[in-house]
């Protein structure tokens, strides 16, 4: 199936962030496009903007004339437009089976995978792709179309659409989705232990993002993290050209590391023992030094001018969400974080103990009870960098409570790695409880991905 053809496409959850982006595309393209979403957001009133009509609730009327109807996957089969669909014979395509039908009309194609970071890599690249486009020369190969699953700020949502035939795009591992693509530029940014509802284990992980390099032709890119052993080892299998990154051992690495009052990283990108010019970032943390290298190597690869990379990366700021500073009262400050799995924690409070601050304050609410149990009470170290944890109870997310795990679980495994923990049900008790105890100079980092986002402003 292709998009040819269809006079009017329907999109089901097109309030999402990767949806919303899919159809700002595909009307770029010249379809006609539709939509329906359960509530308003940022990402609806954006649609708005461009004259992307959207209506708020589904509702079997408000396919229309829609002759192809596309879902995202939170929206299941008894969903009432998915069954119209159905009876009426309209067919339907999953988001990520769409992206990828996309992604074929593109003769350069770069997808940006990884269980952390991606959102991130790929936001940069955009910002990139604006240097390019204003300054350093329509004549370079990075005005692409990007699509980014995060709401950015300078993009007003989650889309560039750019005049080239490079279509840049990150490329989510859940549910193997990102088989759906067909890139001719590969980057694996790391493969952790993530999204075990879905994959057995590890060793499954791993094979997905094997099928995923698979994928590259025979004159594909795969560029990777050489500091992700994981990653490493897909690269010395590959029987396409590699391109590495990474703090040691790597074609391009960070030389003459210096960080400012806020922790904020500046470095070297160093490539085969030459510097080819300096960058300083306006984020925190090692990580994001890594990201932005990451999101270098793409950029150079597409043959972007390094002067457009550095102003464009010492521009960046953070997405909503990725360590995003949310107020400050009482002489402390807080911040949020959507980091949700023990290596983004750690990377995140390991760049907050950089900040000038008193003492680090964390405050983690897991999203699911299933991460809480299989990622979240074991022994792993990674909140040592926090003077004091809270957890608050389980965000339920679409499970149940079946009783197997509690928030005490959590907190007593954090306990014997040696972290300061407590366990404080809901977040107006937290508030009371920071009112006691913090104190002027104090940091305080909310942590996770369901709706700790909007309880952090409840302790503002």
């Amino acid at each position: 199936m292709r998009f040819e053809g269809h006079k009017l496409i329907h999109l089901i959850g097109i309030g999402g962030c990767s949806m919303n982006g899919l159809a700002q595309i595909l009307c770029a393209k010249g379809y006609a496009v539709q939509g329906s979403d359960r509530a308003e957001s940022p990402f609806t009133q954006r649609l708005n903007e461009l004259n992307i009509p959207v209506v708020i609730g589904h509702d079997p009327k408000n396919l229309g004339d829609a002759d192809l109807v596309i879902y995202s996957a939170a929206i299941k089969p008894d969903n009432c437009e998915r069954q119209e669909a159905e009876k009426r014979g309209i067919p339907q395509i999953e988001r990520s089976v769409a992206l990828g039908m996309l992604s074929e009309g593109y003769s350069q194609v770069v997808g940006i995978a990884g269980c952390h970071g991606k959102t991130t890599i790929t936001s940069m690249v955009a910002l990139i792709c604006e240097h390019c486009d204003s300054g350093d020369g329509g004549a370079h190969r990075m005005d692409a179309t990007v699509h980014v699953g995060g709401n950015v700020d300078f993009l007003n949502g989650g889309v560039r659409i750019g005049a080239h035939d490079v279509f840049i795009t990150e490329a989510c591992e859940y549910v193997e989705s990102f088989l759906t693509l067909r890139p001719t530029i590969a980057l694996i940014n790391n493969i952790d232990d993530d999204h075990l509802d879905y994959y057995r284990d590890i060793d499954h992980i791993v094979d997905a993002f094997r099928k995923y390099v698979n994928l590259l032709p025979e004159n594909g890119l795969f560029i990777g993290c050489s500091d992700d052993e994981r990653v490493k080892k897909l690269m010395a299998e590959a029987s396409v050209k590699t391109m590495s990154y990474g703090i040691s051992d790597a074609d391009y690495t960070p030389g003459n590391v210096t960080r400012d009052e806020f922790g904020n990283p500046s470095f070297d990108v160093m490539h085969e023992g030459k510097s080819l010019g300096r960058i300083e970032l306006s984020v925190i943390g090692d990580y994001n030094m890594l990201n932005a290298l990451a999101a270098t190597v793409v950029a150079l690869s597409l043959n972007a001018p390094f002067e457009a990379i550095k102003r464009a990366l010492g521009e960046y700021k953070l997405t909503q969400r990725r360590f995003e500073f949310m107020g400050e009262r009482n002489d402390i400050r807080v911040y949020h974080d959507y980091a949700h799995h023990p290596g983004e924690i750690k990377a995140a409070l390991d760049a907050a103990k950089n900040m000038p601050h008193n003492r680090l304050i964390c405050v983690f609410q897991c999203n699911s009870y299933s991460r809480a149990k299989t990622l979240f009470c074991g022994d792993r170290h990674y909140m040592n960098s926090a003077d004091l944890v809270l957890v608050p109870d389980i965000y339920p997310g679409r499970e149940v409570d079946t009783g197997e795990v509690h928030a005490r679980d959590m907190v007593d495994a954090l306990e014997r790695t040696g972290v300061n923990a407590m366990y404080i049900p809901t977040f107006e008790e937290i508030r009371a409880f920071l009112d006691s105890y913090t104190q002027p100079g104090d940091v305080v980092i909310t942590l996770g991905s369901g709706d700790v986002y909007f309880q952090t402003k409840k302790l503002l």
